[in-house]
């Protein structure tokens, strides 16, 4: 090698390691894509408004259930990211040299998989698949290792003595595979990458879930011991943010992304940000985020929280689960009735049915604007205002219906009322902050 290309490759070197310092120093953020985005692997340009809010109110449903058996089976994981129900992808890379894949993001799940050559069982990943045997920085884990004992539902393979992980869905599919050490990398919104060597991933080789198109797994952000937030602990010191931009009706064609940051990036500071502590609930599983909800105001009127109830448990809490894999929220049944009488009490528009979806409160706007009351969600610690924008979503032309479900004892802020909400979290401190903020600005 000459004189001028090693000091190259060596001046090239040097603005990498600096960039990626300082991504590391001031924390970094990567975009999200909303699964009916055009920029999304799983967007179907064919699908009207309708067909997209049903599959909104089937993937709720489904989600939780499968949330629900997750919490109840703690001596038997289930993942709650059932499949094809993400509403959040990120791209990223695995490997070296990278090769780049997208990972539905879900803060229910504590655990990084995607599919994988050779594939005994596969499902129709229209992308790539990666190789392992291709990137010089994979590695299979042994199973005596430390690490193997600490993922879930993991097994020995016999032949190999190579640790194997299985996660069941709630459906009955399961993604099964090796558990592994490979380079994760992340493009940061400032344009340089950040890399981290030895992230345990799993890599999938008997998949049959049903997911579709170029997604190649899942991203956990829970707060389990494997998933990428623990695993970035010593990079990010436990804190995670996501702002969520309005995709529906007016939205659904913003050229602006949602944003995920990490570290000093996911810090939520200034006026207006409210607090909440993140509680763990004896006899459920404790990887989701839950914070005390203490009642929901529409306008001046204060409905009180009765709590949750958990299926297959004794437990009954103020606590409502934060998740950004469930588009719509769900409230125990009669705390839903009285938030719903509430609302209707306060819109002046003539109501509509639409038999075909279970979103039974609906309003015809084309005679006249939804003003949507004010509705605040009073937490332990603090009071977050809604925006107005998250209550209803557009069915139709001229048809706006109520953005919550009814359960028999369940209670989930769904990602659409988070929308224009700064919602960062700290799982060192155990602690979660909302911040009003317009995220096509942030």
């Amino acid at each position: 090698m000459s004189h001028f290309s090693l000091q190259t490759l060596l001046f090239f070197y040097f603005v990498h390691f600096i960039a990626v310092s300082h991504a590391l120093s001031n924390g970094f953020s990567v975009d999200l894509i909303h699964r009916n985005s055009p920029k999304s692997p799983l967007y179907h340009p064919t699908e009207t408004n309708l067909q997209r809010v049903l599959n909104v109110v089937h993937r709720s449903i489904n989600r939780v259930n499968h949330l629900n058996k997750k919490i109840s089976h703690a001596s038997k994981p289930i993942s709650t990211s059932t499949p094809d129900t993400g509403e959040y992808l990120m791209s990223y890379s695995v490997g070296t040299p990278p090769f780049k894949v997208y990972g539905i993001i879900d803060t229910g799940s504590d655990f990084v998989w995607i599919q994988c050559k050779p594939c005994n069982i596969c499902y129709n990943q229209t992308s790539p698949i990666f190789n392992p045997l291709k990137s010089s920085s994979y590695k299979n884990i042994s199973c005596s290792s430390r690490t193997c004992k600490s993922v879930e539902q993991t097994t020995c393979s016999n032949d190999t003595n190579i640790c194997e992980y299985t996660i069941k869905y709630g459906d009955g599919s399961k993604t099964t595979g090796d558990v592994s050490l490979e380079t994760l990398t992340l493009d940061s919104t400032t344009g340089s990458s950040v890399s981290f060597p030895k992230t345990v991933i799993g890599c999938g080789h008997t998949n049959t879930v049903s997911f579709r198109g170029q997604s190649s797994g899942v991203v956990g952000l829970g707060s389990g011991p494997k998933s990428l937030i623990k695993q970035l602990d010593s990079s990010i010191d436990g804190k995670f943010s996501y702002c969520l931009i309005p995709f529906y009706g007016e939205f659904s064609q913003s050229n602006s992304s949602s944003k995920l940051n990490f570290g000093d990036a996911a810090i939520v500071s200034g006026e207006g940000v409210v607090s909440t502590p993140l509680v763990k609930i004896n006899g459920v599983v404790n990887d989701l985020y839950f914070v005390t909800l203490e009642a929901f105001s529409v306008g001046n009127k204060r409905i009180s929280f009765g709590g949750s109830k958990f299926a297959k448990t004794n437990a009954t809490t103020k606590t409502i689960t934060i998740d950004s894999g469930t588009p719509l929220t769900i409230l125990p049944h009669r705390f839903f009735l009285q938030l719903r009488a509430a609302v209707a009490e306060n819109v002046k528009l003539k109501r509509v049915d639409f038999p075909t979806i279970p979103l039974n409160l609906c309003y015809n706007t084309t005679l006249g604007q939804l003003n949507v009351p004010q509705i605040t969600a009073h937490f332990s610690g603090g009071d977050v205002k809604l925006d107005s924008n998250s209550i209803f979503i557009p069915i139709s032309d001229g048809v706006m219906c109520f953005a919550f479900l009814p359960s028999q004892g369940f209670a989930l802020f769904g990602n659409i009322l988070q929308h224009n909400l700064l919602i960062g979290f700290d799982v060192n401190k155990n602690v979660v902050s909302f911040k009003p903020t317009d995220c096509t600005k942030h």
